[in-house]
């Protein structure tokens, strides 16, 4: 359920939709320009910011929240964006973004990529996933924080050998289990991992994406602003100056230009309601990204802050 206050901003996003296409279109950047990362299992190039779906979709029966959500998947296709996230524990999410995909015709633009959550009948669950989402096959499914899956990934690998799923993948979010994860990645042919990355959360960089180096595993990073708090946070200080040599204009952009700028990320999935949100996470797939001493200059200022 969404407050009134919610909807009032949805509702103008919808009816501020046409503008806001018509800026884009002035920008002069086509999709085709977004920093596309490799799956290293197949080759396949993937744009670096994706997007997610956790509270920001689960927008049940509510009318006006839905078309706000159509908009936010419409501009981030627009914008060059093709990796969706979502799990059934994500509420009305899935069948919140199978009807967008089913309303802009976009089914065969989206790169998706759900979850199996449940200990129980995983088959059915995945069943019940691709119906809500509306495609003929997932392109990813993940072990949903690592729970059962010495059950579910068998289950995976199967559907995949099948032909009927694309990609296998784990996630695990706020640190957790890292050893356990360590473990799956040495012992199955995973194509994805997903962890929690972002500019203060960092202890993947230790041990799991050297690992997926070697391993040849794709990383996608959740959390890439802490559900917003380091957004709000650095939003009270101005951008530095030096930002502009990295072709930021925001701290979003600042934010998800370090974490794709790492070798190793595949994608970041920040999740948003808000159409102008969708474009400024977008743009930091686009112009000049950070070297590796940027990045430390990047992550000495917030962590100062």
């Amino acid at each position: 359920m969404v407050n009134n206050l919610q909807r009032r901003r949805l509702i103008a996003l919808a009816v501020g939709a046409w503008g806001a296409a018509v800026s884009r279109s002035a920008t002069g950047q086509p999709a085709q320009d977004v920093l596309r990362k490799t799956i290293p299992s197949s080759g396949e190039k993937l744009p670096s910011i994706g997007l997610g779906s956790w509270i920001t979709f689960n927008v049940g029966d509510d009318t006006m929240a839905r078309r706000g959500c159509i908009e936010v998947v419409r501009h981030f296709f627009e914008d060059g964006g093709r990796l969706i996230d979502c799990s059934p524990m994500y509420g009305s999410s899935q069948p919140v973004i199978g009807e967008a995909l089913a309303r802009l015709d976009a089914v065969g633009r989206v790169f998706s990529a759900d979850k199996v959550w449940t200990s129980g009948d995983g088959a059915a669950q995945v069943a019940a996933s691709r119906a809500h989402w509306g495609v003929p096959r997932f392109d990813l499914l993940q072990v949903h924080n690592l729970l059962a899956w010495r059950t579910q990934l068998p289950l995976l690998f199967e559907r995949k050998r099948a032909g009927q799923l694309r990609y296998v993948g784990v996630t695990t979010s706020d640190g957790r289990r890292h050893d356990e994860l360590e473990s799956i990645m040495l012992a199955h042919p995973l194509d994805f991992v997903q962890v929690t990355y972002n500019i203060l959360d960092r202890a993947v960089e230790q041990r799991i994406l050297p690992l997926a180096r070697e391993r040849g595993i794709a990383v996608i990073a959740n959390r890439p602003f802490r559900e917003g708090v380091l957004i709000r946070a650095l939003e009270r200080r101005r951008l530095p100056a030096w930002a502009a040599e990295i072709d930021c204009a925001n701290w979003a952009q600042f934010l998800l230009k370090f974490i794709v700028s790492h070798p190793q990320l595949t994608c970041a999935i920040p999740a948003t309601t808000q159409v102008a949100h969708v474009r400024e996470n977008m743009g930091a797939a686009r112009g000049r990204q950070p070297d590796a001493a940027m990045r430390v200059r990047m992550a000495a200022l917030v962590a100062d802050m």
